[in-house]
């Protein structure tokens, strides 16, 4: 990968950015993408918005979350452990024993998240998970006044995990759910940018708030940009490590590329015309099937406005909702590539219809 943006993705990455207080990463992201583009902008709730090709038909949004899954401080006793609640799915059971920051007005404070040692708990014949209520975090406090002088309930949390390379392209991080998303939406503005393309449409790179916990950045700047065509960008469970049911969850693998999701909110001419692209690129793509809906922003895009033709592009991520989640950089780089292509083969004024 290139090197400016391996650091870009990789400051992305260590940003914090818990659901509703995405601002920090969210100005790692303009900051980027700002030389790449003619304008950008950010709406009331934080949406981040680069444009490329401003008033190009059609506009296609390049749409992915900036959001991490985290907790806040919901409880603090008498002797000044903190006691959580989860922001989006939080695994209880892997968050013990983690060190932690919480973000609070006068900076980021250190904590742990209390583990009862294996000594004082061999008498418990049937022990059971934990539970995200049970979870208190220690920030060396000793009482509420003092730990009430640092923090306040509100104040977000998140694990300290950093990005790290592994081998064989292989990269680790908390939080590749989903600033990969929001890098490759980056990425693909700065192809279309550095390659002098003449394009006919224009292109909104999007970087939305709030995903994880409903899907609503996503909801509300689709509605205000309303494009002709979105692709949205988002991580898929990769399915190639033990105890994983292929045969319940498909077979994707790292390596083998990128993945687009089909049916449902997928428009199937969207769909086609991507993998059209793919093949001309030398892209090799993976394929999800979906039933009711996709989990990601595809699901509220595609119904604004009275339909948007829409597509979702995921790259596969081994140990989701966990500190130690494992994507493939080869296939991370082809995302933007695929974006960018698909953006150059839009015809002026297209439009994505079914067939009728």
């Amino acid at each position: 990968m290139r090197e400016q943006s391996l650091n870009f993705l990789r400051t992305l990455v260590n940003t914090p950015s818990p659901t509703g207080h995405e601002v920090a990463g969210q100005r790692v992201w303009l900051d980027y993408v700002k030389p790449y583009a003619e304008e950008t902008f950010s709406d009331a709730y934080g949406n981040c918005v680069a444009v490329l090709n401003k008033g190009g038909s059609p506009r296609i949004m390049l749409a992915a979350h900036a959001d991490e899954i985290a907790m806040a401080v919901n409880f603090i006793t008498e002797e000044g452990y903190i006691y959580v609640l989860k922001v989006g799915g939080v695994d209880a059971a892997i968050t013990k024993a983690q060190r932690v920051l919480i973000h609070t007005r006068k900076g980021p404070i250190l904590g742990v998240v209390g583990n009862v040692a294996p000594h004082l708990t061999h008498d418990i014949k049937d022990p059971k998970p934990p539970k995200m209520h049970e979870l208190f975090i220690d920030i060396g406090a000793g009482s509420r006044k003092e730990a009430q002088e640092l923090v306040r309930v509100g104040d977000p949390i998140t694990l300290t995990a950093q990005f790290d390379l592994l081998r064989n392209d292989l990269a680790v991080a908390r939080a590749f759910d989903n600033r990969i998303g929001t890098f490759a939406v980056a990425e693909a503005l700065r192809l279309l940018q550095e390659s002098g393309t003449k394009l006919k449409a224009e292109v909104c790179a999007v970087s939305n708030v709030q995903e994880e916990v409903g899907l609503l950045g996503a909801r509300q700047i689709a509605y205000s940009l309303n494009p002709d065509v979105a692709l949205v960008v988002d991580v898929t469970h990769a399915t190639d490590y033990p105890t994983v049911s292929k045969h319940q969850f498909g077979d994707i693998k790292l390596g083998g590329g990128p993945t687009i999701t089909h049916a449902g909110c997928n428009h199937p001419e969207v769909v086609t015309r991507l993998e059209a692209v793919a093949a001309e690129q030398k892209i090799a793509l993976q394929h999800k099937a979906m039933s009711g809906s996709s989990g990601t922003d595809t699901d509220v895009i595609f119904w604004t406005r009275g339909g948007i033709p829409s597509a979702l592009i995921s790259l596969p991520n081994r140990y989701m909702h966990s500190p130690v989640e494992v994507v493939n950089l080869r296939d991370l780089e082809q995302i933007p590539e695929l974006m960018a292509g698909f953006a150059r083969s839009v015809k002026a004024g297209e439009q994505f219809k079914v067939k009728i």
